[in-house]
């Protein structure tokens, strides 16, 4: 995996770090569209954002770090500058809207709101904010629900109480802030790891808005992205290219396999082989495909009930769920886009992260069979070039 591009332009590397894998990708801007330069994965367990409290993370650190600078020779990547994700099941975030005000009511409002839904000090935590958009008002509240309109007021009296010259009642524009707070042990460890590997972390930011990045860019609506990945599935709802729900629930790939294992008494990479073979939705006669098959569907049930929920929940709100994009590294599970359609009645489709890239036309098959894992990492290094 070498270079395909000579050029001088200044390029960036997305560096997803997962459970069983390292995911790399350079990209660079030629024309204002992303072109890539070179790509790479590593296969190595990593317990980073499950473990931050471990006595063994010099250990691992340096195994993590390693692992990186080895890939970066590998795939003979010519930057050094990274943006790198932080696992939706271990960062807070929520996106809220606040009156247009000054930087610091904002952030004064910011610290109230981060104490309502971070279940840890504030002081343990690094908490970050962003300004998405800004909506008139009255568009705002025809989204909201009569608690959120509550919950709005009450935000306003707060600001006005801390600041008598704020007169917001002649605020006619709100502004969408995305609010996240992530473990202040764990973006740590990022650094360090990074500083090791000898590359400069830009920034970190989590999983679902890469993902939105990459896989659903500035397509209007709300769009459901499913990744699956190998311990854990991430359900997020993404609005006008924002995460705006998000959740993590401890079924995956694995998890699957696991099950099919037990149930048959076979070896993992036997059941590994299995699950591959059958899918989700098989219609082979054999009787053990008719069993993996039964393992499997109810292994993914969790997933099936945590997306019905989703939808559900934004149905309710008014802001039904166009379409599913199924991504990660057990998305391409056979039968399993026809299968969650049938049960959710949803059109649904694989995700493709490499839709707005351009490359070689000859790696088209061979980044088609890797896509649904590297959506992250590509997300992550758009998000320095657009």
């Amino acid at each position: 995996m070498l270079n395909f591009f000579k050029s001088k332009t200044t390029s960036f590397l997305g560096i997803d770090i997962g459970t069983n894998s390292i995911k790399l990708v350079e990209l660079e801007s030629v024309g204002g569209r992303p072109r890539l330069v070179t790509y790479g994965m590593v296969e190595i367990e990593s317990s980073i954002a499950r473990n931050s409290e471990s006595a063994d993370n010099a250990s691992d650190n340096q195994n993590i770090a390693g692992a990186l600078a080895a890939l970066l020779k590998k795939t003979s990547a010519r930057s050094r500058s990274a943006v790198a994700a932080l696992p939706n099941f271990s960062v807070f975030s929520s996106v809220i809207s606040l009156p247009k005000l000054g930087d610091k009511q904002i952030a004064e409002a910011v610290q109230w709101e981060a104490k309502k839904f971070v279940p840890m000090p504030i002081e343990n935590v690094v908490l970050d904010w962003k300004i998405l958009n800004e909506v008139a008002l009255d568009e705002e509240q025809k989204e909201l629900t009569d608690a959120e309109r509550a919950e709005r007021e009450l935000q306003k009296q707060k600001i006005a109480q801390a600041d008598q010259n704020s007169n917001l009642a002649k605020c006619k524009t709100v502004a969408q802030i995305l609010l996240t707070a992530a473990p202040r042990r764990l973006v740590e460890r990022y650094v360090a790891i990074f500083k090791l590997a000898g590359i400069s972390l830009l920034s970190l930011e989590t999983e679902s808005f890469a993902l939105a990045r990459s896989l659903v860019g500035n397509e209007e609506g709300a769009i459901l992205i499913a990744d699956v990945g190998a311990l854990t599935t991430d359900v997020t709802v993404v609005k006008r290219g924002v995460p705006v729900f998000s959740r993590s629930i401890n079924v995956g790939g694995s998890t699957v396999t696991r099950a099919i294992a037990d149930s048959l008494g076979v070896s993992t990479d036997r059941a590994e082989q299995f699950k591959r073979d059958t899918g989700v939705a098989s219609s082979a006669g054999a009787a053990s495909g008719g069993g993996v098959t039964s393992v499997i569907q109810t292994s993914f049930a969790p997933v099936i009930s945590e997306m019905k929920y989703t939808l559900d929940l934004q149905q309710r709100a008014g802001s039904s769920v166009e379409k599913i994009l199924l991504t990660g590294g057990s998305a391409f599970l056979s039968s399993l886009p026809s299968y969650v359609a049938t049960s959710l009645n949803v059109k649904v489709f694989i995700g493709n992260p490499w839709a707005r890239v351009s490359y070689p036309k000859d790696l088209g098959a061979v980044l088609e069979q890797i896509a649904p894992r590297m959506g992250v990492a590509i997300g992550l290094a758009m998000r320095e070039i657009e």
